[in-house]
Protein backbone atom coordinates (compact mmCIF):
# COMPACT_ATOMS: atom_id res chain seq x y z
CA UNK A 1 0.00 0.00 0.00
CA UNK A 2 1.43 3.36 -1.11
CA UNK A 3 -0.07 6.40 1.38
CA UNK A 4 -0.21 9.82 0.82
CA UNK A 5 2.86 10.14 1.99
CA UNK A 6 6.04 9.45 0.18
CA UNK A 7 6.67 5.93 -1.34
CA UNK A 8 7.06 3.90 1.97
CA UNK A 9 9.47 1.47 -0.09
CA UNK A 10 11.59 3.82 -1.63
CA UNK A 11 14.96 2.58 0.13
CA UNK A 12 14.23 -1.25 -0.45
CA UNK A 13 16.77 -2.70 -2.45
CA UNK A 14 18.92 0.70 -1.99
CA UNK A 15 22.99 -0.13 -1.01
CA UNK A 16 23.69 -0.92 2.58
CA UNK A 17 25.38 2.69 3.18
CA UNK A 18 22.52 4.21 2.39
CA UNK A 19 20.33 2.10 4.58
CA UNK A 20 22.61 2.38 7.55
CA UNK A 21 22.30 6.39 7.18
CA UNK A 22 18.20 6.17 6.97
CA UNK A 23 18.24 3.74 9.93
CA UNK A 24 20.99 5.60 11.95
CA UNK A 25 18.99 9.05 11.49
CA UNK A 26 15.55 7.67 12.41
CA UNK A 27 17.16 5.60 15.79
CA UNK A 28 18.76 9.09 16.93
CA UNK A 29 15.40 11.15 15.98
CA UNK A 30 13.77 9.14 18.84
CA UNK A 31 14.82 10.73 22.24
CA UNK A 32 13.43 7.56 23.98
CA UNK A 33 15.85 5.29 22.36
CA UNK A 34 18.90 7.85 22.42
CA UNK A 35 18.08 8.18 26.40
CA UNK A 36 18.00 4.34 26.63
CA UNK A 37 21.72 3.76 24.72
CA UNK A 38 23.09 6.28 26.37
CA UNK A 39 21.65 5.40 30.16
CA UNK A 40 22.95 1.07 28.85
CA UNK A 41 26.80 2.85 28.53
CA UNK A 42 27.02 4.49 31.51
CA UNK A 43 25.57 1.27 33.85
CA UNK A 44 28.34 -0.47 31.80
CA UNK A 45 26.74 -3.50 30.92
CA UNK A 46 28.71 -6.06 29.18
CA UNK A 47 28.15 -6.72 25.23
CA UNK A 48 24.89 -4.49 25.12
CA UNK A 49 22.48 -3.36 22.80
CA UNK A 50 19.54 -2.24 22.05
CA UNK A 51 17.51 -4.95 19.65
CA UNK A 52 14.90 -5.16 17.37
CA UNK A 53 11.60 -3.59 17.07
CA UNK A 54 12.94 0.25 18.95
CA UNK A 55 14.91 0.20 15.56
CA UNK A 56 13.10 -1.53 13.00
CA UNK A 57 9.81 0.33 13.85
CA UNK A 58 11.67 3.76 14.23
CA UNK A 59 12.81 2.99 10.66
CA UNK A 60 9.29 2.31 9.61
CA UNK A 61 7.94 5.61 11.29
CA UNK A 62 10.72 7.32 9.26
CA UNK A 63 9.59 5.47 6.09
CA UNK A 64 6.01 6.33 6.75
CA UNK A 65 6.26 9.99 7.98
CA UNK A 66 5.10 9.20 11.74
CA UNK A 67 6.51 10.48 14.62
CA UNK A 68 9.95 8.69 16.20
CA UNK A 69 8.39 6.47 18.61
CA UNK A 70 4.96 5.95 17.59
CA UNK A 71 3.69 2.25 17.93
CA UNK A 72 6.52 1.35 20.10
CA UNK A 73 5.70 -0.78 22.72
CA UNK A 74 8.98 -1.20 25.18
CA UNK A 75 12.85 -0.15 24.41
CA UNK A 76 14.88 -4.24 24.49
CA UNK A 77 18.59 -3.79 25.88
CA UNK A 78 20.08 -7.65 25.37
CA UNK A 79 23.25 -7.53 27.46
CA UNK A 80 25.96 -10.75 27.74
CA UNK A 81 27.79 -12.01 30.96
CA UNK A 82 28.79 -15.10 30.97
CA UNK A 83 29.79 -14.73 34.67
CA UNK A 84 27.02 -15.75 36.80
CA UNK A 85 24.02 -17.62 35.05
CA UNK A 86 21.39 -17.41 38.14
CA UNK A 87 18.44 -15.60 38.21
CA UNK A 88 19.23 -13.87 41.07
CA UNK A 89 21.99 -12.25 38.82
CA UNK A 90 20.30 -10.84 35.94
CA UNK A 91 17.39 -9.64 38.50
CA UNK A 92 20.34 -7.89 40.41
CA UNK A 93 21.07 -6.41 37.25
CA UNK A 94 17.62 -5.27 35.90
CA UNK A 95 16.87 -3.80 40.01
CA UNK A 96 20.82 -1.68 39.14
CA UNK A 97 19.40 -0.55 36.10
CA UNK A 98 15.84 0.49 36.64
CA UNK A 99 16.58 4.08 38.38
CA UNK A 100 18.29 5.11 35.29
CA UNK A 101 15.42 4.30 33.45
CA UNK A 102 12.65 5.41 35.67
CA UNK A 103 12.36 9.00 34.13
CA UNK A 104 12.15 8.06 30.09
CA UNK A 105 8.37 7.57 30.29
CA UNK A 106 8.85 4.07 28.31
CA UNK A 107 9.43 0.31 29.11
CA UNK A 108 12.42 -0.31 28.79
CA UNK A 109 13.18 -4.70 29.22
CA UNK A 110 16.71 -5.90 30.13
CA UNK A 111 17.93 -9.22 29.39
CA UNK A 112 20.94 -11.27 29.96
CA UNK A 113 21.33 -13.51 26.69
CA UNK A 114 24.34 -15.86 28.04
CA UNK A 115 21.25 -17.58 30.24
CA UNK A 116 18.31 -17.37 27.72
CA UNK A 117 19.09 -21.50 27.02
CA UNK A 118 17.84 -22.33 30.68
CA UNK A 119 14.87 -20.78 30.69
CA UNK A 120 13.80 -21.04 26.53
CA UNK A 121 12.64 -24.47 26.33
CA UNK A 122 10.30 -24.49 28.87
CA UNK A 123 8.33 -21.25 28.15
CA UNK A 124 8.50 -21.90 24.63
CA UNK A 125 8.55 -25.35 24.01
CA UNK A 126 11.41 -26.02 21.67
CA UNK A 127 15.82 -26.02 22.74
CA UNK A 128 18.10 -23.34 22.66
CA UNK A 129 21.85 -23.85 22.09
CA UNK A 130 24.04 -21.44 24.50
CA UNK A 131 24.68 -18.02 23.05
CA UNK A 132 28.36 -17.16 23.26
CA UNK A 133 27.61 -13.32 22.62
CA UNK A 134 24.87 -10.98 22.71
CA UNK A 135 24.34 -10.53 18.84
CA UNK A 136 24.48 -13.82 18.31
CA UNK A 137 20.80 -14.30 19.39
CA UNK A 138 19.63 -12.03 16.40
CA UNK A 139 19.90 -15.40 14.29
CA UNK A 140 17.46 -16.80 16.39
CA UNK A 141 14.85 -14.15 16.04
CA UNK A 142 11.88 -15.01 13.67
CA UNK A 143 11.67 -12.49 11.04
CA UNK A 144 14.75 -11.21 9.19
CA UNK A 145 13.67 -7.36 9.78
CA UNK A 146 14.00 -8.05 13.61
CA UNK A 147 17.84 -8.93 13.36
CA UNK A 148 19.09 -5.55 14.34
CA UNK A 149 21.09 -4.03 17.06
CA UNK A 150 22.61 -0.72 17.64
CA UNK A 151 24.93 0.47 20.01
CA UNK A 152 26.97 3.89 20.73
CA UNK A 153 30.27 3.51 19.29
CA UNK A 154 33.35 4.07 21.24
CA UNK A 155 34.21 6.63 18.49
CA UNK A 156 30.95 8.37 18.75
CA UNK A 157 27.89 7.72 16.18
CA UNK A 158 26.35 4.11 16.13
CA UNK A 159 27.36 0.67 15.48
CA UNK A 160 25.13 -1.53 14.07
CA UNK A 161 24.87 -5.37 14.27
CA UNK A 162 22.50 -6.94 11.22
CA UNK A 163 23.31 -10.14 10.18
CA UNK A 164 20.87 -10.50 7.30
CA UNK A 165 21.25 -7.21 6.05
CA UNK A 166 18.77 -4.52 6.56
CA UNK A 167 16.52 -4.84 3.22
CA UNK A 168 13.49 -7.02 5.22
CA UNK A 169 13.56 -3.73 7.43
CA UNK A 170 12.92 -1.35 4.29
CA UNK A 171 11.05 -3.39 2.13
CA UNK A 172 8.64 -3.94 5.13
CA UNK A 173 8.33 -7.34 5.05
CA UNK A 174 7.64 -9.61 8.13
CA UNK A 175 7.76 -12.85 6.91
CA UNK A 176 9.36 -16.04 9.56
CA UNK A 177 12.88 -16.66 8.74
CA UNK A 178 12.33 -20.26 9.27
CA UNK A 179 9.38 -22.98 9.59
CA UNK A 180 9.61 -23.18 13.31
CA UNK A 181 9.00 -19.50 13.78
CA UNK A 182 5.54 -19.81 12.60
CA UNK A 183 3.74 -20.03 15.46
CA UNK A 184 0.50 -18.34 16.80
CA UNK A 185 2.59 -15.93 18.62
CA UNK A 186 4.29 -14.76 15.49
CA UNK A 187 1.30 -14.11 13.47
CA UNK A 188 -0.51 -12.58 16.68
CA UNK A 189 2.44 -9.89 16.67
CA UNK A 190 2.63 -9.44 12.87
CA UNK A 191 -1.27 -8.41 13.16
CA UNK A 192 -0.46 -6.38 15.96
CA UNK A 193 2.34 -4.65 13.87
CA UNK A 194 0.27 -4.56 10.81
CA UNK A 195 -2.92 -2.48 12.33
CA UNK A 196 -0.02 -0.08 13.54
CA UNK A 197 2.14 0.13 9.85
CA UNK A 198 -0.79 -0.77 7.74
CA UNK A 199 2.22 -0.52 4.88
CA UNK A 200 3.32 -3.30 5.93
CA UNK A 201 4.05 -6.74 3.74
CA UNK A 202 2.80 -9.59 5.86
CA UNK A 203 3.03 -13.09 5.16
CA UNK A 204 -0.50 -14.43 3.28
CA UNK A 205 -1.06 -16.29 6.32
CA UNK A 206 -0.68 -13.88 8.98
CA UNK A 207 -3.11 -11.63 7.01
Amino acid sequence: MITGRRDPYRLAGADDAAQRAFLFAAVEADAKAVAVLEAARALALPDAWLVAGAIYQNVWNALTGRPPGHGIKDYDIAYFDAADLSYEAEDAVIARCAPAFAGLGAEVEVKNQARVHLWYEARFGAPYAPLSNATESLQRYAADAHRVAVRLGEAGGLDLAAPRGLDAIFRMEIRPARPEADTREFRDKARRQAAIWPELHLSAYCA
